[in-house]
């Protein structure tokens, strides 16, 4: 865990150094937090993750800009992920895993289309920490404790290099914004994937938005800091080659197909204060998961 730690603080203070330079400053911040309990109210599978982001530029004009590494994300992921059962897990059923990611992303736009192109590393297994956070935050709030056969079968200690590309196009339709995109993942997973955003309301555009990569949800990280609504819709089918969090040893046999469908609301009130709520289906991602399940996602601010 020591030794995650200081890999972490250098990375965190080597890209914010780096995307500082050349008369950058800081334009905005997003983080959205998502969990099971807030969806369908069980525990398990994709239990809980936090994305984080920080952007930097020398300005925002309503859009992205159109050379690549003109805006710079440094992105922070951590997630969760457990079996059906934490306390006995089961010969079936996925291993508990945890994963910390840390990376450096940028987003342009070039001839209409917007992308976004970034790298990562991801830490997994036991030097994350995350079972141990896991369990102090069910001895606080409840639920069931971590079993030692859950424990020692978790994945392993690793370090994944991975890289992720998403490109779309928005197209004005009246009130609404209808945005395809498609999108590439390498490393911890590989897989590729299209989909389509739905946005109805005026609040999130000339925004810049962020995906978040366990739900789909794009969260507010560039705001106009302007009252109003906006209501999504989304979903996306992709095609999964491999996966790092099931790995052959589990078990189980990874989807090949895998699907998301999601909704929710953008909210900013006239001091500041925003919210954001969004639900996600997330369908199978091994044969032998008995269904999906559903994780609700949340983005606050508040100012006094």
């Amino acid at each position: 865990m020591t030794r995650l730690f200081v890999i972490a603080l250098g990375l965190c203070v080597g890209l914010t150094s780096m995307a500082q330079a050349e008369g950058r400053y800081r334009i905005g911040y997003g983080v959205l937090f998502t969990n099971d309990v807030a969806g369908d109210t069980e525990d398990r599978w994709r239990s809980g993750s936090v994305a984080s982001s920080r952007v930097w530029a020398d300005g925002w004009t309503g859009q992205a800009p159109d050379r690549f590494g003109d805006l710079i994300e440094f992105r922070f992921n951590g997630e969760i992920i457990t079996p059906e059962n934490l306390a006995r897990g089961g010969p079936n059923d996925r291993p508990f895993a945890g994963a910390l990611g840390f990376g450096l992303h940028t987003h342009f736009e070039q001839a209409t289309v917007e992308y976004a192109v970034g790298a990562d590393l991801v830490f997994t297994g036991p030097q994350t920490g995350l079972d141990d956070f896991q369990e102090f935050i069910h001895d606080i709030f409840g639920g069931n404790g971590i079993g030692p056969a859950v424990r020692r079968n978790q994945i392993d200690n690793s370090i994944y290099p991975s890289a992720v590309l998403e490109a779309g196009r928005s197209f004005d339709l009246g009130p609404a914004q209808i945005r395809p995109f498609a999108e590439a993942r390498l490393g911890l997973e590989d897989l590729v994937r299209a989909g389509v955003d739905i946005t109805i309301g005026g609040l999130t555009r000339g925004e810049l938005l962020v995906r978040d990569p366990v739900t789909g949800q794009r969260y507010r990280v560039v705001r106009k800091d302007e009252p109003g609504t906006a209501f999504i819709l989304g979903g996306d089918i992709a095609y999964v080659d491999s996966s790092e969090f099931l790995p052959a040893r589990s078990g189980v046999t990874l989807s090949e197909d895998r699907a998301r469908l999601r909704g929710g609301f953008h909210w900013e009130g006239t001091g500041g204060g925003s919210l954001f709520y969004g639900v996600t289906w997330l369908s199978e991602e091994f044969d032998e998961q008995s269904e999906g399940q559903v994780v609700g996602s949340v983005q606050f601010r508040l100012r006094f």
